[in-house]
């Protein structure tokens, strides 16, 4: 995804209201410009049966967790080329008494990984087994429910078991992912087998079973996160894994551990401004291009063709900071991270643009070469206790590593292509960032950036 995007279409500002709850109950489906108020909560998701399924939580009590348990496992059935429970995910809560909490279950590499695993081989790192990262967004769906949830595990898990096995109808987005995967799909023996008919893709509206998922997460409602992490779903998606060429172990999956952190805070234009700190680069760079764009005359320095070039120069100084950024396990970015939330480090690179030249990189202060991560799914949820989440949630590229486990029915990630590699650079060309290097459980560097926006009265 490119930061562009990220800034100015994939970041989801959730605005919490902070006024008496009332009497209704929203959900966001169709893709189009649009304001929704409610008064009792609301779900927005990137395919409206997965709304419905958080609002029909939130009606029986719910907690904004419980609704994004429940609608992000619905995603990862019916829009299984961009997320999923063989993924990831960044989740940020903000609560009604004020507490923040960013949860970190973005994948990790595996213990047998290493630096030069690759020797230089790119596509090894993009596609196949090699290229898949311990998932973590079970995991971490798991301790946000056990720490905030008011429903049974069951009631939220139910829902995504009965798409899988009773059938979906296939999207027009989901088709289109299939069609510019169609030759991975037909490649891979698990992907066929669910996507494909009589060796055709499925079409529009054609129904698509997943049988395989719909028991794994049978036994996942039942039997909680166990059978994934230490069990049954877990022996049989690591020697899919292994039988496909990939290095990940049971004892990778048994140490997996969701990471607790303390959110991005910065207040611009009178709005206080929650978001992911690293392993994201996206929160701290989001900030960072909006204090810059924050010192111009707002809206009217902003408008027409010389906003977008002040826009443009903004994330050319963000995207050039934020591959300094890395796992905070591995690689200490406190200074990095200080900096680009920081006015006055953003009033310095603001007097670095001008408004009738552009410049090469180095005038950016880029030291490194870019990763060039893709797609995401995204939730945002409010519920009537004025508690909201923020998610985004991912399986890297479309359909992730191509693979699809055929005994357990999960589509698995490339995320260790998130990582940088070593390659020799030429004297034209950045050299890859060692912060993002390989290392066993590290995370690597990701641009998902889940935003709440408070509105304070």
């Amino acid at each position: 995804m490119s930061f562009l995007r990220l800034l100015c279409t994939s970041i989801a500002f959730l605005f919490v209201l902070l006024s008496p709850a009332a009497s209704n109950i929203s959900s966001s489906t169709k893709r189009r410009r649009e304001e929704v108020v409610a008064h009792r909560g609301a779900v927005a998701t990137d395919d409206g049966r997965c709304s419905k399924i958080g609002v029909d939580v939130l009606r029986i009590g719910g907690h904004a967790v419980d609704a994004a348990v429940a609608a992000s496992l619905c995603l990862g059935v019916v829009s299984p080329a961009s997320s999923g429970i063989g993924g990831g995910a960044f989740m940020l809560l903000r609560e009604a008494n004020g507490k923040a909490q960013a949860f970190d279950m973005r994948e990790t590499a595996p213990l047998k990984a290493s630096m030069n695993m690759y020797a230089g081989n790119a596509a090894l790192k993009a596609t196949g087994a090699l290229s898949v990262a311990v998932p973590g967004e079970l995991a971490g769906l798991h301790k946000a429910w056990k720490q905030h949830g008011r429903l049974p595990w069951e009631r939220l898990v139910k829902p995504a078991e009965i798409l899988a096995r009773k059938g979906f109808k296939i999207s027009p987005y989901l088709r289109t992912q299939m069609e510019s995967s169609k030759s991975a799909i037909l490649a891979d023996k698990g992907l066929r087998e669910v996507f494909t008919s009589n060796g055709e893709l499925l079409q529009v509206g054609d129904i698509c079973y997943n049988k395989k998922l719909a028991e794994t997460l049978r036994k996942i409602s039942i039997y909680g996160t166990k059978p994934f992490y230490n069990g049954s779903i877990g022996l049989n998606l690591v020697r899919d894994i292994q039988r496909a060429g990939g290095i990940m172990t049971l004892d990778d999956l048994k140490r997996y551990e969701v990471k607790m952190r303390e959110p991005i805070s910065a207040n611009i234009l009178g709005l206080k401004v929650l978001s992911m700190p690293p392993p994201s680069s996206g929160g701290v760079s989001m900030v960072l291009a909006l204090n810059i764009l924050t010192q111009y005359a707002v809206p009217s320095g902003l408008l027409g063709s010389l906003g977008i070039h002040r826009l443009i120069e903004s994330l050319k100084h963000a995207f050039a900071v934020r591959m300094n950024l890395g796992d905070p396990e591995f690689v200490d970015v406190s200074k990095f991270v200080t900096d680009m939330i920081s006015l006055e480090f953003a009033k310095k690179l603001k007097s670095t643009i001008y408004d009738n030249m552009t410049f090469g990189p180095n005038h950016y202060g880029g030291r490194w070469s870019q990763v060039h991560d893709h797609g995401t799914s995204h939730i945002s949820i409010a519920d009537s206790y004025q508690n909201a989440v923020s998610m985004t949630t991912t399986v890297n590229a479309y359909f992730g590593s191509k693979i699809l486990s055929p005994s357990t029915g999960i589509v698995l990630n490339n995320e260790m292509d998130d990582f940088s590699m070593p390659i020799n650079s030429s004297r034209n060309t950045p050299p890859p960032a060692p912060p993002n290097f390989i290392r066993p459980g590290k995370k690597p560097l990701s641009s998902m950036t889940p935003t709440i926006v408070l509105k304070v009265c």
